[in-house]
């Protein structure tokens, strides 16, 4: 794996695990349902994944990489089980913020369909994400939001470029307390991307067609749905997590690409954190 791959990697998975990781240790409290936490906190881990190549590849891989764990409850600057973020807006219901993805790169001499054809990059993807919540307990059992994140997504290679832009609105369910103290979420819907990064995934140029892989252009629009449902559970300082992801492209706009050989996949993984260094300050925090 080059340098560049398990940069890319590494990227995606601290970008996931905080996603749906949840952090907190044991604290009494409040009355409304927050909970006096550290600061910040650090951990390392291990993670063991099993990717696809890029969204409708039929070539995967397993991965086994260390996992870094961040936590920081800052009053503007966040990264939590919601993901890394900087609060731009806050309120009881409405949240604005600018919020972080990314995906792995792929290296088109390991897989079938793209043989030729010049490698796709690890990208990074940022932009603002505007949470609604829909429900919710006082006392944070569980939480109902919308989001609606917008995303610019850039190459991470020699020299950075944007590629396109991604809007996912899903719905988003964290559900507290499950089983004695294992924390799950669950998150799903639809995926839309703008022509140019669709380009950039899926069309094949005509100086790359081949009597298998024949001249194609890509479109914007609907791109797709996913699910996720991702549980954890830290006991004193050792945190453990696993996700699986569904991600069907069924009725996407460039369902037709040669490059779908696979309509819809299965994603999966596990981690275990040993968190070694926290704030001795504390901050009030409903994570």
């Amino acid at each position: 794996m080059t340098a560049r791959r398990r940069t890319g990697t590494a990227l995606w998975l601290a970008t996931l695990w905080a996603a749906v990781a949840n952090a907190a240790p044991a604290a009494p409290a409040d009355p409304v349902g927050t909970t006096q936490r550290p600061l910040w906190e650090l951990g390392i881990g291990v993670a063991g994944v099993r990717l696809p190549d890029y969204r409708g590849s039929d070539q995967s891989r397993g991965y086994a990489l260390p996992l870094p764990f961040i936590v920081y409850r800052g009053q503007w600057l966040k990264a939590d089980r919601d993901g890394a973020r900087a609060l731009l807006f806050d309120s009881e219901r409405v949240k604005v913020d600018v919020s972080l993805a990314a995906t792995t790169p792929t290296r088109s001499r390991d897989n079938v369909a793209r043989e030729g054809m010049p490698n796709l990059a690890a990208t990074a993807e940022i932009g603002p994400n505007f949470n609604l919540t829909l429900a919710g307990s006082a006392a944070q059992a569980y939480r109902l939001d919308l989001r609606l994140p917008v995303r610019a997504a850039i190459a991470v290679q020699g020299s950075p470029k944007v590629v396109g832009a991604t809007f996912s609105p899903h719905l988003n369910l964290d559900l507290d307390n499950i089983g004695g103290g294992w924390h799950l979420g669950l998150l799903a819907g639809p995926m839309f991307g703008d022509r140019k990064l669709h380009d950039y995934v899926y069309s094949v140029d005509p100086v790359y067609a081949t009597a298998a892989r024949p001249a194609y252009r890509a479109g914007g629009g609907y791109a797709g749905w996913q699910a996720l449902a991702a549980t954890s559970r830290r006991v004193g300082n050792l945190w453990v997590g696993a996700f699986a992801r569904y991600d069907s492209l069924r009725g996407a706009v460039f369902e037709d690409s040669p490059l779908v050989r696979r309509s819809s996949a299965l994603t999966f993984g596990l981690g275990v954190v040993w968190v070694f260094a926290q704030s001795s300050d504390l901050v009030a925090s409903a994570d």
